[in-house]
Order: C-alpha cells, then sequence, then structure tokens
C-alpha cells in the first residue's frame, strides 16, 4: 500500500508517542506501516527531515492566539506551545531540537517576533523571542523528563504536583515589559 506524507507523519507522531524518540526509527516506522525502511526516504531525505514533519505536525495541531494586547498574544504562544510539547512524549525535545537546528517548527517564534516587534521591541524582538522560547523549551524539557523518569522510577521522587511555568513566563514577561517601556520613554 502506497502512503502519503501526511499519513507517514501521523504514525510518526503516534510511534513518538508511544515509544519516545529514541524508538522512533526508520525500521519501526517501517514496520508500523507495513513498508520497507527505505519507501520512507520517498517522503523524507533523512530521519532529520522526518522529525521537523513530525514537531511542524504537532504544532499544527494546537490552536493558537491570533489577536489581542501583544503581551497576551506573547503568552498565549508560549502557553500553547508548552502544552504543545507535554502534548506528546519526547515532544518538548523532538520540537526544541528542530528548532535549534533550524529544520521547521518555526511558528512560535514567528508569532512572538511579530507580538513583540508590534510592543516596540525593535531590534530586539527576536531576542526577547528566542529567550521566551529558551524559557518554554527548557522547562517542558525539565517537566518532561522528570515527569517520564519519576513515572517509571528511575528516579526517587514523586511526579510534581504543580508547575511554576506561569510564575516564571510572569517574570521573564515582566522584563520584556520593561525594556518595552524603557524604549517608549
Amino acid at each position: 500500500m502506497r502512503y502519503r506524507r501526511d499519513d507517514v507523519v501521523a504514525r510518526a507522531v503516534d510511534v513518538l508517542d508511544r515509544y519516545g524518540l529514541a524508538d522512533l526509527t526508520m525500521r519501526r516506522l517501517g514496520a508500523e506501516l507495513g513498508v520497507q525502511p527505505s519507501a520512507l526516504y520517498h517522503h523524507f531525505p533523512s530521519k532529520q527531515a522526518l522529525l521537523a514533519a513530525v514537531a511542524d505536525e504537532m504544532l499544527a495541531r494546537s490552536i493558537w492566539p491570533d489577536g489581542g494586547p501583544w503581551e497576551e498574544r506573547a503568552t498565549g504562544v508560549c502557553s500553547v506551545l508548552r502544552d504543545s510539547l507535554l502534548a506528546y512524549r519526547d515532544g518538548a525535545e523532538v520540537v526544541a531540537t528542530v528548532w535549534s537546528f533550524g529544520l521547521g517548527a518555526a511558528h512560535p517564534y514567528e508569532a512572538l517576533v511579530g507580538a513583540l516587534t508590534e510592543a516596540g521591541l525593535g531590534e530586539l524582538a527576536p531576542v526577547a523571542a528566542r529567550t521566551l522560547l529558551h524559557f518554554v523549551y527548557g522547562h517542558a524539557v525539565d517537566e518532561q523528563t522528570h515527569l517520564q523518569a519519576a513515572s517509571v522510577g528511575a528516579i526517587d521522587d514523586e511526579p510534581r504536583e504543580s508547575s511554576d511555568f506561569e510564575t516564571g513566563l510572569g517574570l521573564v514577561m515582566a522584563g520584556i515589559q520593561l525594556a518595552v517601556a524603557v524604549r517608549r520613554a
């Protein structure tokens, strides 16, 4: 049976969520689809290209803020991104790596740059956007790693009862708001 690119990506997201990044191999994905691994290279020239498509698909499944004041949009993008990362096993690692390598997962960055440019940050908008992404990716990787390690008994710690994500995001946003106020003054 021939599969479309979208079918391969959807199955790859499923394999990632069930088995994790370490077990998302072309061989496993081929077996899941009932094709030789080499058939997957018809759609993706490399595993990195597949992971980029997986990251983009994971993000595309979310509803992103597109209106309102810049502060609400920036905070909303960060919150939606975090939720998107935590919705899939190893999702934070996949999306952060794809974005870091410049292979995809660009929507959150572009949305943040748009909101921060509107705020009046000028040439600092890309820096502020990357700072927000570094916070979100780092926090999500920490949360996801801790949860997975605790759930399989790899660490002697219970899964955390709550997250300090919103508080931390508020601190970063307060710094950005201060930078905006200084630029406007």
